[in-house]
């Protein structure tokens, strides 16, 4: 087996835990996480690494199959990078190799965009894990919009998605969930054009 085969990637949702951010639009990369880890028949597990895990495998049989480590940091998201960090480490995975999957206040919602790299766009958990490892990781950014009136967005974030929007929400995650499939088995580019809107 070559090493790219043996390397894996590190898929990690970003959100904060405990059951009373959940729901959270901020929360929206758990909700992929934990779709994934249902998909490849895993269950979450501690790491020491103050994340909890999932190993498994994405793709079809053949050369396209990838091992992958899904993650949620159990830090706060303004923490994310320390926990991200230290799996990177542990399962020795280059940078090129790392997927947050975020909430993005600048993309309208339901809209999906893929990049490798860019700025933290005021966004607490890439900031932590830009400081912590540096840019150079994909992101599969899940538009939530911007607050509506004067609402500030640190209490956007952190409420729960409306009834309007949660019933676009399943599809949604599915949706997000695909794409991160689509960016480890057959490259950026092809899923940018399939999930881009």
């Amino acid at each position: 087996m070559s090493d790219d085969a043996a390397t894996p990637w590190l898929i990690v949702g970003l959100g904060n835990p405990g059951g009373e951010y959940a729901g959270n639009r901020h929360n929206i990369g758990f909700m992929v996480a934990d779709l994934l880890a249902e998909r490849i028949g895993g269950k979450f597990k501690a790491h020491r690494a103050r994340a909890q895990v999932v190993e498994g495998r994405i793709g079809p049989p053949g050369p396209a199959n990838r091992r992958v480590v899904l993650a949620k940091p159990m830090s706060f998201m303004n923490l994310s990078g320390g926990p991200v960090t230290a799996l990177r480490d542990f399962y020795k995975v280059p940078l090129e190799r790392i997927v947050a999957i975020h909430d993005e206040l600048d993309i309208d919602y339901p809209t999906l965009r893929l990049k490798l790299g860019g700025g933290d766009n005021g966004h607490n958990g890439l900031k932590s894990m830009t400081k912590s490892m540096g840019a150079d990781y994909h992101r599969v950014r899940c538009g939530i919009g911007r607050p509506p009136g004067r609402m500030q967005v640190a209490d956007f974030v952190l409420k729960d998605f409306s009834g309007a929007e949660r019933k676009d929400l399943d599809w949604f995650v599915d949706r997000a969930a695909d794409s991160v499939e689509c960016l480890i088995t057959e490259g950026l580019e092809r899923a940018q054009s399939a999930y881009n809107s």
